[in-house]
């Protein structure tokens, strides 16, 4: 591939889509042009890009021709409706969406976990669910050291990931709130402002939701751990960014806390930020806006020689989303 690239975004009006225009800029990405794509409300606009305006253009079947890679941050119907357009135009789909996830001939990457997998792609790549990148990025280091055998999980997501509609609703019922006022919820099944909701995506499995199945069947994908079991538990928190996540996993061999610590330390994509004397644990506010997935809370598990209890944060709209697929893109620069 030419070292400058070609780079269209499929949904570049979205918060995941201006986030990845952000990231390319950020990174430094060689970019040789790039073309916005999005729905005909939003064509013929213009975005800024580098200092210059960018025309979105219409998703049509034509419009990614002369592309070399094009960064999904749209919606499943429309990955798969434009999926083999992007492929016959000779550029490489990278897909945010979780339309392909799944597919056996379409690797599942984390960089810092299996960068190896984008070798056998055949012009689709998809980006993992956001919780499911945030805690795979704690917990890889401890798989490598002895394949996990079960995570149990309760995920407290930032309401960020239903996207700007999400922000707008709950910052609307955080105000209507002091004012006595109260909103009327579109973007969440109920009032999410001083309140969790414990459901995410519809129910797919013995009573799971769709979201909640993910952990598990993208992360033995991404972890090569075909036998990993994942319960897990997805709430809609009020915070504005960054998920949470709460992990008790049980290893085939027992790895002490002293010894995940250093691992976790020593992993790609992680910090170690685990001092509970101190008062110093992951937080949604010190984890926005960064790359980083912040694990702490490091702890025996009560019920289980062989477990580990952790605590995660990490910004899903940036590693859990635009930030994971730029890096993927890069990997493909090689």
């Amino acid at each position: 591939m030419s070292k400058e690239v070609k780079i269209g975004i499929l949904g570049a009006t979205g918060v995941v889509g201006q986030e990845m225009m952000k990231i390319l800029d950020e990174r430094n990405f060689p970019v040789a042009s790039l073309r916005p794509i999005a729905s005909g409300r939003s064509a013929g606009k213009t975005l800024r890009f580098r200092g210059e305006d960018v025309t979105i253009v219409e998703a049509s079947d034509s419009a990614f021709d002369g592309l070399d890679i094009v960064l999904g941050a749209a919606e499943n119907n429309i990955a798969e409706r434009f999926a083999p357009s992007i492929v016959r135009a000779g550029a490489t789909f990278v897909d945010n969406s979780s339309a392909f996830r799944l597919d056996p001939k379409v690797p599942l990457i984390v960089p810092e976990i299996n960068p190896e997998d984008v070798a056998w792609h055949s012009g689709i790549i998809s980006n993992p669910n956001c919780t499911t990148i945030i805690t795979m990025v704690a917990v890889a280091a401890l798989a490598k050291e002895s394949p996990i055998e079960t995570i149990i999980a309760s995920s407290y997501q930032a309401a960020s990931g239903a996207g700007k509609a999400g922000l707008d609703e709950l910052k609307a019922e955080a105000l209507a709130y002091a004012k006595g006022e109260t909103v009327e919820p579109h973007a969440f099944a109920y009032q999410l402002a001083f309140n969790v909701i414990p459901q995410i995506g519809g129910e797919q499995y013995m009573g799971y939701t769709s979201e909640e199945m993910k952990m598990q069947n993208e992360g033995r994908k991404i972890l090569h751990l075909p036998e990993m079991n994942v319960s897990c538990t997805c709430v809609r928190v009020p915070v504005f960014r960054s998920h949470s996540v709460s992990v008790v996993l049980r290893t085939k061999e027992k790895i002490s806390v002293e010894r995940a610590r250093e691992l976790i330390a020593a992993a790609p994509g992680a910090k170690l930020v685990d001092d509970l004397g101190n008062k110093v644990y992951p937080m949604p506010l010190d984890t926005s806006d960064q790359d980083i997935v912040f694990v702490g809370r490091i702890r025996e598990d009560l019920t289980d020689p062989n477990g580990l209890n952790l605590w995660c944060c990490g910004d899903q709209i940036r590693k859990g989303a635009a930030t994971n697929t730029v890096q993927i893109a890069e990997l493909l620069l090689h």
